[in-house]
């Protein structure tokens, strides 16, 4: 009997030392109420629906700004260009390489009948946006278009040429072009040929986007700024399905969006999401919902950060009472966002069951032992 009372002291005085699943919802507003002034943390509760924040479709703006198109003929560094020279009557360039007539001397002009044309090499765009033609020089082009290269050529050798005629045609599109690269079917370099292309239209170009479109993110480089993109928000909001505008360099990320179970649920991870959008009642159905022996319904806490009007990144805490009937509703607006917390508040009450379950389980033993006894002396 001695045993059996020391046994029950040890195990009343453990119980102040149980262990929890987490804090209470007292404690949680308590620590929220004493957090530090350099980071506070703001507390929501969730009561009517102008407590549920806007989700991102509502808030979402255009990440990028619709540029207006450039000609798809402007000429950059890089570019390869193809240069045919037509020249009537007397001429400079002849088809002969420079040659021009019978044991005449290269540069000499000579009079000849009908058009003759010269194709020039291919011309490339050097960094400092020039090319090099024969007898003109060096010819700076970069940012004309075409048909204002074609002018260029000609005016330079129009003193050195009885009326030339040139045609120049883009062999090699480089800066009319975008880089598209990750989880794509074909990555590379995609050539813009009317620079009115979508993102998404850069995406199908490139022979559409591997994997499932909710787990990926579209990063675009655009004049040293980067933006991300989900690809669900590029398909559900036309407003973020700008034009893609050349230079810029487009990247498909696997980047698949989670949130944490925490606390008192039936189910403590790290839970993808697997449907585009979810909302919190989904959340917390999705995970079992909260521990009848160890969570409180009433202590459900959403946590995430939340940039302010200034643009900084704020904690709040947002609470929502599952005992009311009206929060089953509200549940199923509030949107959850990538790397949310989701909490299950520990009951307060737990306590004194937790305490009964350790006190069963140290008479178990002694039941069962003592069942065995009257059993054996029955028996005699």
């Amino acid at each position: 009997m001695k045993f059996v009372v020391l046994t029950l002291s040890v195990g009343v005085a453990g119980c102040a030392s149980l262990p929890n699943s987490g804090p209470t919802r007292k404690q949680i507003e308590r620590s929220v109420l004493e957090s530090n002034a350099e980071v506070p943390i703001r507390l929501v509760e969730i009561k009517t629906g102008a407590d549920i924040p806007l989700t991102s479709s509502n808030t979402m703006k255009p990440a990028l700004i619709d540029l207006p198109p450039p000609p798809t003929d402007m000429i950059g560094p890089g570019d390869v260009l193809d240069i045919n020279i037509y020249e009537a009557g007397v001429t400079l360039f002849s088809n002969a390489g420079g040659a021009t007539g019978s044991g005449g001397q290269a540069g000499q002009l000579v009079a000849s009948s009908g058009v003759q044309v010269q194709k020039l090499p291919p011309s490339r765009v050097d960094d400092n946006g020039d090319i090099m033609i024969p007898y003109a020089g060096r010819l700076h082009v970069v940012g004309q278009t075409i048909s204002e290269v074609e002018a260029i050529i000609r005016s330079s050798l129009r003193r050195l040429s009885q009326n030339p005629q040139v045609l120049v045609t883009l062999n090699q599109a480089i800066t009319n072009s975008v880089i598209v690269s990750g989880e794509v079917v074909k990555p590379g370099r995609l050539v813009l040929q009317t620079n009115r292309e979508t993102l998404s239209d850069v995406i199908a170009l490139a022979g559409g986007y591997r994997g499932t479109a909710k787990d990926l993110t579209l990063r675009i480089v655009r004049r040293n700024e980067n933006v991300d993109i989900r690809v669900n928000d590029l398909i559900e909001t036309p407003a973020l399905d700008v034009r893609a505008y050349p230079g810029d360099r487009l990247m498909l990320i696997n980047n698949p969006r989670t949130f944490a179970v925490l606390g008192a649920s039936g189910r403590v991870d790290q839970v993808p999401f697997g449907q585009s959008s979810v909302s919190l009642a989904e959340a917390i159905s999705g995970v079992g919902g909260t521990n009848p022996n160890l969570g409180d319904p009433a202590a459900i806490f959403l946590f995430r950060y939340v940039r302010d009007e200034q643009g900084n990144e704020v904690p709040v805490a947002y609470h929502i009472n599952m005992m009311r009937a009206g929060s089953y509703f509200l549940a199923q607006k509030l949107a959850m966002q990538n790397k949310d917390v989701l909490y299950f508040g520990n009951a307060g009450a737990n306590q004194p069951s937790k305490m009964l379950q350790l006190v069963s389980q140290l008479f178990s033993p002694i039941l069962t032992v003592t069942a065995g006894v009257q059993t054996v002396q029955n028996g005699k």
